[in-house]
């Protein structure tokens, strides 16, 4: 597998521009890749709008029926859920090119940011946790079901520990 993946950027909120976004969200996006139980054999792309409340508000409300912001959203361009709670989900299959478009993923800086002064972790930190819980989901990871969220609260332990980040579950 290619190391790095193709990131469609877009920042609509300028604030990212100060955390050198496209670095981060390789640096993260690209570690997730590379762990190994995730079976992705082949180059990925993954799209990542980056915005404010205000934008990811709309995109809850239109896409989840929640009209508040959150932190992160997630599309996957495949349904790759497990049927079993705590299964593994299927690995994402390439296209006629060969690569995998993997989904968008949308993140708000104003969200972020305030969970990250409120844990007291570096901004960096909790968006790289994000840019991976995120990517998760794009695999078919879920944490609705306690078993499903069980395995995925451990991949992301694992896969941020690997990153040099602490464990974002441990208080």
């Amino acid at each position: 597998m290619n190391d790095i993946p193709t990131i469609e950027l877009t920042i609509d909120d300028d604030r990212w521009h100060a955390l050198d976004l496209a670095a981060l969200a390789r640096r993260a996006l690209s570690g997730a890749l590379a762990f190994p139980e995730l079976g992705v054999e082949t180059q990925c792309e993954v799209s990542l709008l980056a915005t404010d409340d205000a934008r990811i508000a709309e995109l809850n409300g239109e896409f989840r029926g929640r009209s508040a912001p959150t932190n992160v959203l997630s599309w996957p361009a495949q349904d790759l859920t497990p049927q079993r709670a705590g299964g593994r989900p299927v690995p994402p299959r390439p296209d006629f090119t060969g690569e995998i478009a993997l989904g968008d993923i949308a993140i708000s800086f104003d969200t972020c940011a305030r969970e990250a002064r409120a844990a007291g972790k570096p901004m960096e930190d909790h968006v790289t946790h994000l840019l991976v819980h995120g990517l998760l989901h794009l695999l078919g990871y879920d944490h609705v079901r306690d078993p499903d969220a069980t395995l995925m609260e451990g991949l992301e332990t694992r896969i941020l520990g690997r990153l040099g980040i602490e464990d974002p579950y441990r208080g």
